[in-house]
């Protein structure tokens, strides 16, 4: 047996032992062979990593979401100039981030939120709207500074969020900060725990789940916005009062950590994978659906699922059942499941359960 990252998981690996959330929901049992769904789901559920088998079996291909596609849309997407440009960029700025937050961390430097929002932005050019951003965040690569990257994916994940909600401009970079410094507190936590190769005890999964409460007091030695440092705090809490660290509910929660908590989950679950290109955005709409929307505030999530899924409008896409077609129209009970245009056919999705978009083409 070896313990696992999600992050590194692979289908047909073999769960060791159950799978539970932080809340002690069961997620998966013992001698699970894993799916893509399945390692998409752990992410939704922040489960960091698992004990698998040394044995792996063989996966066939409706377990794996497009394991073989690091499709055409997505190839096209890293061909071009504008994410090759983007990509340069934002690695010159994770490590710049990389740096800063260390000052802060270790030298109690000051926080210059101003330049670090500039500094943010600064990867957005004018010509860039909201589907070529999420474009850009879904096709980086997995790169060893795995937590500043996804801090810096989950802080331009916010600011075109807070768009969406038609936030003032102050409440925008209020939000965009807060999803910089959201997980300022891992810096913190041993890298003897984080990348220990043998299960956590309770103890040291207890130490990882502090990271939240060690983001908080780092920023509350700061004069900065109270939103930023209660979002490093709750953004691990979640509306049906199954999260993390105080179990709040509702309204007990800070407004732009809910914002947060989304922007945090979306990142993790679309993240590309070594076995295949970024995950289709409609497959982790419909993994929010199923998997409990009563953890986020509905005002929040159903506008950023409708919003993500309206991005993505016209767009050509591939079925499970090897048809192409375009996306025509979104249905706002079932949003994963919109109607699709193939030639003269029109499939609606939320009629027709068995069949899924599998990919962008």
């Amino acid at each position: 047996m070896k313990r696992v990252r999600t992050a590194d998981l692979t289908p047909g690996m073999i769960t060791a032992e159950d799978v539970y959330s932080y809340n002690d929901q069961m997620i998966l049992p013992k001698d699970t062979t894993l799916t893509d769904k399945m390692i998409t789901r752990l992410e939704f559920y922040s489960v960091l990593a698992i004990k698998i088998k040394e044995k792996t079996n063989e996966v066939d291909e409706e377990s794996v979401f497009s394991i073989s596609d690091d499709s055409s849309y997505s190839q096209k997407v890293k061909a071009s100039k504008q994410f090759q440009s983007f990509e340069k960029s934002f690695l010159e700025e994770a490590s710049s981030y990389r740096n800063t937050i260390h000052e802060i961390v270790e030298k109690n430097a000051p926080i210059d939120t101003r330049k670090l929002f500039d500094s943010v932005m600064g990867l957005i050019t004018s010509e860039m709207n909201g589907i070529t951003v999420f474009d850009m965040l879904h096709n980086m690569r997995q790169y060893d500074d795995f937590t500043y990257m996804h801090c810096i994916n989950v802080a331009l994940i916010c600011n075109v969020f807070a768009k969406w909600l038609k936030l003032p401009d102050e409440e925008i970079e209020i939000l965009t900060l807060c999803g910089l410094l959201h997980d300022i507190g891992k810096l913190l936590i041993p890298d003897s725990i984080i990348k220990k190769p043998a299960r956590l005890s309770t103890a040291e999964y207890n130490v990882i789940k502090t990271h939240t409460l060690q983001g908080y007091n780092i920023l509350a030695e700061y004069n900065i916005s109270e939103a930023i440092k209660e979002t490093a705090l709750m953004h691990h809490e979640r509306c049906d009062g199954s999260g993390y660290p105080l179990g709040l509910k509702g309204d007990k929660i800070n407004k732009y950590a809910k914002i947060v908590s989304i922007a945090d989950v979306y990142d993790a679950m679309t993240a590309a994978r070594v076995y295949r290109g970024p995950l289709c955005p409609f497959k982790v709409i419909s993994i929010f659906e199923s998997e409990g929307l009563q953890k986020y505030d509905s005002k929040y999530i159903l506008t950023f699922l409708e919003h993500i899924a309206a991005t993505y409008m016209n767009n050509r896409v591939r079925l499970s059942n090897g048809k192409e077609g375009d996306v025509v129209f979104m249905n706002h009970t079932k949003i994963s499941r919109p109607l699709i245009k193939c030639g003269n056919e029109f499939i609606d999705l939320s009629k027709e359960p068995d069949i899924f978009i599998e990919t962008f083409v």
